[in-house]
């Protein structure tokens, strides 16, 4: 373990559990937000390659964790209609992550956390309705992102959330979307050989610890802090994630 450990630098070791702590104490007090607030701080120090599939790993084991509650109040029409497209976005993803430049795959993390969090501060509460038709663009999109940066989440949830006025069916069916696509990407991952990386699951087995905390630490908190502060603070993590990811991107080489 400490062998395969050895090929992190000092400032990965000591920062990665840190981020892994955080990503999840939000995942546990709101429910969503571990990857898409993880993902752009780990990317200061990993390759993507590495960090997404390592991630995932993670974030298995804290779907089997949580679980999903509620089955009954599954929207599953609508589950028939997001997923197929999910699943193609998902091929779409993986085959970029796989073979796309580092530098432009930092760019379009960068880009698509800054422009989540403008929207998360610029949205209505109360927003109409959407067709049905939008379940192609949006579940390929949120497959797309997925596989790329484990990100696709807030995607799906902005389509559900303007398809389904009831709170009990939007949180189950949400949940259901993210385990398939968690086990979907772990499968497409593993046949890429996204996992022969070295150091891939010692680094997953040293994190659980902090992932573990993190949603005990964020069940805890759930009841004592506004929501609204809460999503404040992702806000800022997204910022300054997102905009450190851009600078990097265009100061890299070509």
């Amino acid at each position: 373990m400490i062998g395969a450990l050895s090929v992190f630098s000092p400032a990965t070791l000591a920062c990665a559990p840190l981020i892994v702590l955080l990503a999840y104490t939000i995942l546990g007090t709101t429910g969503f937000g571990s990857s898409i607030t993880a993902m752009p701080l780990l990317a200061q120090l990993l390759p993507l390659r590495f960090a997404v599939p390592m991630l995932l790993l993670l974030d298995f084991t804290a779907s089997l964790i949580i679980g999903t509650r509620n089955r009954a109040a599954i929207a599953r029409p609508e589950l028939r209609l997001l997923v197929p497209f999910m699943f193609l976005g998902i091929a779409l993803g993986a085959t970029f992550l796989v073979h796309a430049p580092a530098k432009w795959l930092m760019f379009g993390l960068g880009s698509f956390v800054l422009c989540y969090a403008a929207y998360s501060m610029l949205a209505r509460a109360g927003a109409r309705l959407i067709g049905r038709a939008w379940a192609a663009p949006l579940g390929t999109l949120g497959g797309v992102f997925s596989a790329l940066f484990g990100t696709g989440g807030p995607i799906f949830a902005i389509y559900l959330a303007r398809r389904l006025p009831d709170k009990s069916a939007l949180r189950a069916t949400i949940a259901t979307v993210t385990t398939l696509s968690t086990v979907t990407r772990f499968g497409v991952f593993a046949l890429a050989g996204l996992y022969a990386q070295r150091g891939m699951f010692a680094a997953a087995i040293g994190l659980f610890p902090f992932m573990l905390t993190g949603l005990w630490l964020g069940n805890r908190l759930h009841h004592r802090l506004a929501a609204r502060r809460v999503m404040q603070a992702i806000w800022l993590i997204l910022i300054i994630g997102g905009a450190s990811l851009l600078a990097r991107s265009l100061l890299a080489p070509i």
